[in-house]
């Protein structure tokens, strides 16, 4: 049993699979900041139906959250401060999942607006998916190590806690 649990901490750890979800959770965002960017009014209207933003926020939040999303995507895929990209994504989907799970508790037969401003009622699946996409940000967050944006090009970058002189 220690064998498998020191395994699955290795592939948990390898800066790789953080790569990977780095990427994979960067380009949800920036799929789910295009329609919104382009239809700010469908998507206040989406937003309003939530029922948790104050109404004089609902407009100020429809224009601000797609470019949000949209520049914490392009923060993760190209590497520029994933740290704080993943932190700002993380509180987003923490906003999400606890918008999701309100208006499930009020019983609101309202689209979730994620990608689109039409489809289908919210549901439980909305909520893991973003559970496991917050899961995959926490991996990204402490995991990641690769930086694209050097002269060396696709290289590791070593914390401070992994030299050999910090010891």
């Amino acid at each position: 049993m220690r064998t498998l649990w020191l395994y699955i901490r290795k592939i948990v750890k390898n800066p790789y699979l953080s790569l990977v979800f780095r990427s994979y959770i960067g380009i949800v965002f920036i799929y789910a900041s295009m329609s919104k960017i382009h239809y700010p009014a469908e998507f206040s209207e989406g937003l309003a139906a939530y029922r948790i933003l104050p109404y004089w926020s609902v407009n100020f939040a429809a224009v601000v959250l797609p470019w949000l999303e949209l520049v914490c995507g392009l923060f993760l895929i190209i590497g520029l401060r994933t740290r704080a990209a993943a932190s700002i994504i993380g509180v987003l989907l923490i906003l999400f999942t606890t918008s999701i799970v309100i208006n499930l508790a009020r019983g609101s037969p309202i689209s979730c607006g994620c990608f689109d401003s039409v489809g289908p009622e919210i549901g439980w699946w909305e909520v893991s998916r973003d559970i496991i996409w917050l899961l995959f940000t926490i991996q990204v967050f402490f995991v990641d190590r690769i930086y694209l944006l050097r002269k060396e090009g696709f290289v590791f970058k070593k914390r401070l806690e992994d030299s050999p002189s910090a010891t």
